[in-house]
């Protein structure tokens, strides 16, 4: 229900909109990307198997996708979303950062994530639109200049921070000694991987993903602060 959901509220908040057909493109990319990590084989994987699935399941749903749907959102479409108080607040970076790192990191916590897991018909289904909604959030402040317009450098430095601050989850994953999800502890094997070297393979591929996702992010911001630092310099 997230994806059509979203599409509509999306047809009916853009009517009217003079938008570039990029952010259309960027906004169902984001929808597609929804889709294939729940219907296809990878759910299946993630949901019965695999570990390694399961956090590329959420890298999407927390990343990925936030990322493009809100690049998608056209600048008028995100003054008309902001207008509204609570949405000024939860999009300011102070708030957004932490929003999505807290929730990031309270869902991987064992407890949280075996009980998700196995109440796949609801409390699954909650904990992948947390990670969606905080995503959202995060990536706002860094893509949109409503409300808070933050200059290149202190975008850059926003997700720089992200990553740092995100980046020891899958690090502690790779390198715990022992498996600590009980619910792929007790899942049939696959390919030979064990319950420790899924989680290892899992958290490694996580921290890569993240590295290399906010490090394009960070560059491209980074390099647009340098520009114009230089024209700033050139003017007399």
């Amino acid at each position: 229900m997230l994806v059509p959901g979203l599409l509509v509220a999306y047809l009916i908040g853009t009517r009217g909109i003079p938008m570039a057909p990029w952010r259309l493109a960027s906004f169902l990319a984001g929808l597609a990307l929804i889709l294939i990590v729940s219907i296809s084989p990878l759910q299946t994987l993630a949901l019965e198997y695999l570990l390694s699935a399961h956090l590329l399941q959420n890298v999407v749903l927390a990343e990925w996708a936030p990322a493009l749907c809100v690049l998608g959102v056209p600048a008028a479409l995100a003054t008309r979303l902001t207008s509204v108080r609570l949405a000024r607040v939860l999009t300011h970076p102070f708030v957004a950062l932490p929003v999505w790192l807290g929730t990031y990191f309270a869902w991987h916590l064992p407890p949280a994530y075996d009980a998700a897991l196995r109440d796949p018909g609801f409390l699954l289904h909650v904990e992948h639109a947390c990670y969606f909604a905080s995503g959202c959030l995060l990536w706002w402040p860094a893509l949109h200049d409503r409300p808070h317009s933050l200059g290149a450098g202190a975008r850059a430095a926003y997700l720089f921070a992200a990553f740092v601050l995100a980046s020891p989850l899958g690090l502690l994953l790779a390198l715990l000694p022992d498996a600590v999800y009980g619910f792929y502890e007790a899942a049939p094997r696959l390919w030979g991987l064990s319950p420790l070297s899924d989680q290892q393979l899992g958290g490694l591929t996580m921290a890569a993903e993240q590295a290399v996702v906010f490090f394009i992010a960070f560059m491209f911001f980074f390099l647009r602060f340098l520009r114009e630092e230089e024209a700033g310099e050139e003017d007399p």
